[in-house]
């Protein structure tokens, strides 16, 4: 995708970074180093969209960047996660935003933060998802992941502790990274069973603080309560804004 094709809920910057093309929102008045700011994926030629702008809004108002990077279909990848170090790099030391980002992962853009927050937790302030991925087995499946990660089915089974947000939590816990997950409990495409309750009860284990709202009658959808959810924008806000 070119960055000439690149559409934004609302304005900001597109450009190309590592040959990518990412994107930057910024409010009218950035900070002057240490900017706060989201980091949402997956960003990818229809992401992210109409139904993120009432939330982008609201981070702007309260003085909150909202970046991204298309890395394509990685499903959290190693190429996908140098790619976002790399990103990472170019805001935090050519654009001033801050050395901890929120991450906002959306469905399977889960599996790409997720796996490059385990291995940078020291860089994340909190997590807030939107019935994200946690868990390969269950989307998309071995046989579609394996062709993001360029090995076998079979191998990428043996591998799987090494990519799969659920087994890769430890990090996130000993660095306290705080957790917020939305989610409906008939959700077909992301089953919640499989993926943020898992997450959740292997996070509390391992002693991390994660909250898991659970809306009653829901799928995969999207439906406003998901995209307009003042719990997850205020949780955002009290975990960036002070970093």
């Amino acid at each position: 995708m070119s960055t000439n094709e690149k559409q934004l809920p609302v304005p900001g910057e597109i450009e190309e970074v590592e040959g990518c093309a990412s994107f930057l929102i910024s409010p009218s008045t950035p900070a002057k180093k240490g900017q706060p700011w989201v980091w949402y994926a997956p960003t990818l030629p229809p992401y992210p969209d109409a139904n993120e702008k009432w939330m982008f809004e609201r981070f702007l108002n309260a003085g909150i960047s909202i970046a991204g990077v298309d890395v394509g279909e990685s499903s959290g990848n190693p190429e996908g996660r140098r790619l976002y170090t790399a990103f990472y790099t170019y805001l935090t030391k050519q654009r001033g935003l801050s050395e901890k980002a929120a991450l906002l992962p959306r469905s399977r853009g889960g599996l790409m933060l997720y796996n490059w927050a385990a291995e940078n937790a020291e860089k994340v302030a909190c997590i807030a998802g939107i019935y994200p991925v946690c868990n390969l087995m269950s989307f998309p499946g071995l046989e579609r992941a394996s062709e993001a990660y360029g090995v076998t089915p079979k191998t990428l089974e043996k591998e799987i502790s090494q990519h799969n947000p659920i087994d890769r939590l430890e990090s996130l816990a000993t660095a306290r990274v705080p957790i917020y997950h939305v989610q409906g409990d008939e959700d077909e495409l992301v089953p919640l069973e499989a993926n943020s309750q898992v997450l959740a009860e292997r996070y509390r284990a391992l002693g991390g603080d994660v909250t898991l709202n659970i809306a009653q009658g829901h799928g995969h959808s999207v439906w406003t309560g998901f995209f307009q959810c003042q719990d997850l924008v205020y949780f955002v806000k009290t975990h960036v804004v002070s970093k």
